[in-house]
């Protein structure tokens, strides 16, 4: 989809659409500039003219029904999500439309829950829980987070969240990104380095971007550096890490895992994950707390407002002609 109106366009009230009735009844006064109307993408949309579209936000989850939703809005200049992640997005509009993020918004709950969900596993409340399903009455000494040396791959804004969570549970925190390099908290180390860094410590903690380069990122190499008993915790998407890999390893009881993203989503009912000893998964909820719908609804005010004052919107990942 290409938008050849977009640098000609001289209309001064723009138009963007919501997903539900809620978001656009609580954004219909951000700016006097900005037409917010309903299109949840399911059927199609009433009481405007998708070709005067000029920004859509994405629904929350969930993009497969989308496929070529977005043909029937030529002149569209953004596509905004309610995700931090916006892996599949491109494939759903053309070259020279913007895409911007909800960075940010997710960052408090994913960060809880990745330090949750270690927790979790390091001190066997996964496992208390099934025992006390069955009346059992079982004490043991596990690692705690305490002291572990943790593996942090990501240091977006997610990834500093849960670096400072680490840091109250005196955890020992390594940070990787795509290259190495130093900030003011010290040295990042380089994607390229992961199979070398493994063997050092006893968690990973995933929360890197989908791209072409982190697909697989944590393949059968890392997940065979790391010692035995390690605990890979993943809240970024479920393709960085290697399903069969991290299967086989989890099976053969050397490895331990703590999953809110998993591959493919969801998992087969079969699949063995499911029943493995060692294993805890929740079902891609990191962002999905109480927390976001204020966050969610204060950044697209922040976006209309923008949008109505002719401004570039935050958080782009991919820039278009807007202004």
């Amino acid at each position: 989809m290409t938008n050849p109106a977009a640098a000609s366009d001289t209309r001064t009230v723009r138009t963007l659409s919501v997903p539900s009735a809620d978001l656009r009844d609580a954004l219909a006064d951000a700016s006097p500039a900005v037409e917010v109307v309903l299109w949840d993408f399911a059927t199609p949309p009433e009481g405007f003219d998708p070709a005067t579209l000029d920004a859509a936000v994405l629904p929350y989850t969930g993009r497969a029904h989308l496929g070529g939703a977005l043909d029937a809005a030529p002149n569209l200049r953004l596509v905004q999500t309610q995700s931090t992640g916006y892996d599949g997005v491109a494939d759903l509009v053309g070259p020279d439309v913007a895409i911007a993020t909800a960075a940010g918004v997710h960052a408090a709950a994913t960060a809880e829950l990745a330090v949750g969900l270690a927790l979790a596993s390091l001190r066997g409340i996964d496992d208390a829980v099934r025992q006390q399903a069955e009346g059992r009455w079982l004490s043991a000494r596990y690692p705690g987070l305490a002291d572990r040396r943790v593996l942090l791959v990501g240091v977006g804004g997610i990834g500093e969240e849960i670096r400072k969570r680490l840091a109250t549970f005196e955890a020992e925190v390594t940070r990787v990104g795509s290259s190495a390099r130093d900030d003011d908290l010290g040295h990042i180390h380089g994607s390229s380095e992961l199979v070398e860094l493994a063997p050092r410590h006893d968690v990973v903690i995933v929360i890197t971007p989908l791209t072409d380069a982190t697909r697989g990122l944590i393949g059968r190499d890392v997940l065979a550096a790391l010692p035995d008993g390690a605990l890979v915790v993943n809240v970024a998407r479920g393709a960085v890490v290697d399903t069969d890999a991290l299967t086989r390893e989890v099976l053969a009881g050397r490895l331990r895992a703590a999953l809110d993203v998993v591959d493919p989503e969801p998992l087969p009912a079969d699949h063995p994950l499911w029943g493995a000893p060692g294993v805890l998964i929740t079902p891609h909820v990191g962002g999905n707390t109480g927390a976001f719908p204020p966050r969610i609804l204060a950044l697209l005010r922040r976006q209309i407002e923008r949008m109505g004052n002719g401004e570039e919107p935050a958080n782009l990942v991919r820039r278009g002609p807007w202004a």
